[in-house]
């Protein structure tokens, strides 16, 4: 009987990965003829090509792709399992990963992070905003054992909790036009420059929840990955941007700018920290939750 072993679902992956034998086996430290010798010997017992060449690439056949899907899946969660034992002999109770899908909820983690790793200082934490399959894949895969997510979305085996509450608002200069005004409608964005974070138009609040209902887009749109350089350029009109109001708060001392409510009565949005329902008696998993809602809480009191 034919023996699926760990290693030929490691050499699936390092070649998808790496893209081709030489590669892949230079990253896993065997020879090329050891890792074709293995796959080859794996392909006739099972009596079924794994690859086909087309040119000088190797490309997986419709039982390769099968194979590659499991082994994205499943490797990652056999080097969790191995890297947790060798925490507990280590006397670590292991790797809190942080899965995020919010980019200036970076800055909010940070306020976090210090109190829960002065609680658990046998406990290591990793932050990840990059994913195989996007951060609700990356939690049931083990990727990550909590996402942090503007945009939960609700499925069987996985648990979200509301952490805080936020308000996109438009964003201006000292010398906007719009500067004084309490609210903005969608029609007068139609000549403006926007800039938000590089996120997809369908996952930016601006859009999903005040433009594209309206069928209005700006002249310009312009991803910016820093909230620094986002501001400045707002600062000296150059366009509007779109952050959170707890964003342009923080930062309204160093930056001249100006919050401006997107309608009359606004956008209501929530951070929700999300995890694996098989997970929920972690301590350290509740300890992170708990300091997360107390820190808001007490941001809320002081206000």
């Amino acid at each position: 009987m034919a023996t699926l072993e760990r290693i030929h679902l490691e050499i699936v992956r390092a070649v998808y990965e790496e893209g081709s034998l030489t590669a892949a086996a230079n990253t896993l430290h065997l020879t090329q003829s050891a890792l074709s010798h293995s796959m080859k010997k794996l392909e006739d017992q099972l009596g079924v090509d794994v690859w086909y060449r087309e040119g000088r690439t190797l490309k997986p056949t419709e039982a390769g792709a099968y194979l590659l899907t499991s082994a994205l899946r499943l490797v990652p969660q056999l080097e969790l399992v191995e890297e947790r034992l060798r925490q507990y002999g280590r006397g670590e109770l292991g790797t809190f990963k942080i899965g995020m899908e919010c980019h200036p909820c970076y800055k909010w983690l940070l306020k976090v992070a210090e109190p829960f790793l002065m609680a658990w200082p046998k406990v290591n934490l990793d932050v990840r905003q990059k994913f195989q399959f996007g951060g609700l894949g990356a939690l049931f895969n083990h990727e990550i054992d909590l996402l942090i997510t503007p945009d939960p979305l609700f499925k069987k085996g996985i648990h979200y909790e509301p952490v805080f509450d936020y308000e996109p608002v438009l964003v201006v200069g000292p010398a906007h036009i719009l500067r004084q005004e309490q609210s903005v409608k969608p029609q007068q964005l139609t000549d403006e420059t926007l800039y938000t974070y590089p996120v997809e138009s369908e996952r930016l609040d601006i859009f999903t929840r005040f433009l594209t209902p309206a069928g209005i887009q700006p002249r310009r749109h312009i991803p910016v990955e820093t909230t620094e350089i986002m501001l400045q350029l707002v600062a000296c009109n150059r366009g509007v941007a779109s952050l959170p109001r707890w964003i342009v708060d923080e930062y309204t001392p160093e930056y001249q700018v100006f919050p401006i409510r997107l309608g009359s009565k606004g956008v209501a949005k929530q951070i929700h920290i999300g995890f694996r329902e098989e997970d929920i008696k972690i301590d350290y998993l509740n300890g992170f939750l708990s300091l997360a809602q107390e820190i808001y809480k007490a941001k809320n009191d002081d206000r």
